[in-house]
Formats: C-alpha cells, structure tokens, sequence
C-alpha cells in the first residue's frame, strides 16, 4: 500500500519526549484515515532514547527508527529521515514537544488544497526565553535581507513538505535553517500557516551561541552558492576585476607623478599598495576561472542538472 504521509522526526537525547511525541503524532493522523509512516532520527544520542524508541517500533510497523553512529547534527539527521521516507508528503518536526502534533492536519490541509510545495509552520506566539526570541527575530531579518525570501520563521522544523521538493536538499552544517530559501531559489512554492508552540517541559535546549555563528556562516554559504553557484566567475571575475581597475589608476597615477614631476615612487606606500591590488585582481579572476572549471565537473557528474522541471505537457 502506498503511503500517504510521512512524519520525520530527528532526535537527540530526548528520552523524556519521544514516547509522548510518537503518541500525539498518532493521535494527530489517525483521525485523518490516511496511510502513514513515523520515521523517528536517532541523533547520536548519548541517553536512553533509541532504546525508547527501538521498544516502540517493536508493537508498530508503521514506526521505522534511524540511528545514526554519531551526533552529526540536525541537518544531517533531517537529511537521514527524509532520504527514507517514502510518502508521497512528508512532516518534520522537532522530538523536544515544542511542536504540537495537532497542527499537522493543518498544514497538510493547506498544502494539498493551495497548490504549495512546502508549507512552513510560524511560531506566532513562542514559549521560549526572550533572549533565544531575540536572537531569532534577528536571524530572521538577517536571513531575509541575504535571501529574499519572506516567511516569517524560518527556524521552525515543523513543515510540511510535497516528497519532490526535498528529493534535492543537499542538508549538512546548520542549513535545515535555510530550507524556505533553498527551496525559495529551486522555484518551489513556499507558504506557511500559524501554528501553536509549547514550553520546553523536559530535556535540555541545544541552542547555543555556537549555533548562531554556525548558522550565520552557513547563510553566507548559502546565499554565495545559491547566487553564484553556476557562474562563480560573476562575482571572482568582477572583483577581481574591480581591484586590477583600481591599481591601475593608482599606477597610472604614479608613473606620471614620476615623469613629469620626477617624483620618486618606489619607496611610496601607495605604489605598493597599486601593484598589490593588481595582483590580487588577477589571482581572484583566476579563482573565478578554477571555480567555473569546478562548477562544470559537478554539474556534469552523476547527471547533475543546473534546473528543476515542474511538469510537461505533450
């Protein structure tokens, strides 16, 4: 039978939460009277929590358990999840319980009756401490400013997704942040819904100040590999070319003070600086030339396409 709906759920060191998360997500979908699939990530969690969960799969099919042999994150748990489910719509959401089940058949709703790729969920009233709000609602004006892309959260698991959208996501680092843009950029549609957020009652948070600069770093990954990914000489070349421009002026500016002025240039500090900026001109060109040499090998590997087809007519 084929599945309707999958649920992935990535988790680390959430012994308290996965029981009681798995049993609101069956609540949730069993009045729908869908087929469906709960995909539960086991993070590299250093706790009982794939032990809880190996239990529960044991009295239900439908719930399948990955455990991954390390903490890699969760991008790349998402990535894990997603690469095994096998619905023809796909939920994620977060195994802390800040995330309510009860939303899904919203989203699912709004997804399938509005012709949306992805459905973001918004935390329109948080339950978090006003320091992480803080931080959030900075990160998301910054992310909006780097990506154009304008949903209102971006840093909200819960989504739902149509399985073609996700097929492509490369996840790693702190990207499942940026999945509206990414997805934004492919040409999918993105639209979101209000949903309801809990307080965190068990475990611990694993926001931290290190997951800003990480994020951060990532965005700029992203926002470069999304706008320049397929003609890196663009931005290489124009700086490089800029720079070369500048040095040259400068030069030229120096030459003539030392024809017709005889003033002595090799001991000034802006001769050096115009024959420095000559030649960081033509090693970023060169970049730009080795990394659309780069970019033609990857995209010639595997069958790798440069678009994405919605649908064709004949």
């Amino acid at each position: 039978m084929d599945i309707e709906i999958s649920v992935v759920v990535p988790a680390y060191n959430e012994e308290e939460n996965v029981e009681l998360c798995y049993r609101e997500i069956i609540d949730a979908l069993e009045p729908l009277g869908i087929s469906y699939e709960i995909i539960f990530v086991d993070d590299g969690s250093t706790d009982l929590t794939f032990k809880k969960l190996q239990y529960l799969s044991k009295n239900d099919d439908r719930l399948k358990v990955i455990k991954l042999r390390k903490n890699f994150g969760q991008s790349a748990a998402l990535r894990a999840g997603l690469d095994c489910a096998t619905g023809k719509n796909i939920i994620t959401m977060d195994a802390d319980l800040q995330n309510d089940p009860k939303d899904i058949p919203k989203l699912l709703e709004k997804l399938q009756k509005e012709d949306f790729d992805v459905i973001c969920g918004w935390r329109f009233d948080r339950k978090d401490p006003f320091l992480k709000k803080l931080f959030s609602k900075f990160a998301n004006k910054l992310r909006k400013s780097f990506t154009g892309e304008t949903i209102h959260d971006s840093g909200c698991t819960l989504r739902a997704y149509v399985k073609e959208s996700t097929e492509s996501l490369e996840l790693y680092g702190e990207l499942h942040r940026y999945i509206p843009a990414m997805l934004f950029w492919k040409g999918y549609k993105i639209g979101e819904i209000k949903t309801n957020h809990r307080e965190r009652k068990n475990g611990r948070t694993k926001y931290n100040w290190k997951r800003i600069i990480k994020g951060f770093l990532d965005l700029l990954v992203v926002t470069f590999w999304q706008k320049y990914s397929l003609r890196p000489i663009h931005i290489f070349g124009s700086i490089g070319i800029l720079l070369s421009f500048i040095g040259g002026i400068i030069s030229l500016y120096m030459v003539i003070l030392r024809l017709f002025h005889g003033v002595g240039i090799t001991d000034r500090p802006l001769f050096t600086v115009s024959i420095m900026s000559i030649v960081i001109g033509i090693q970023f060109f060169t970049i730009g030339i080795l990394a659309d040499v780069l970019v033609k090998i990857y995209y010639s590997q595997n069958g790798r396409k440069n678009y994405l087809v919605e649908r064709i007519i004949e």
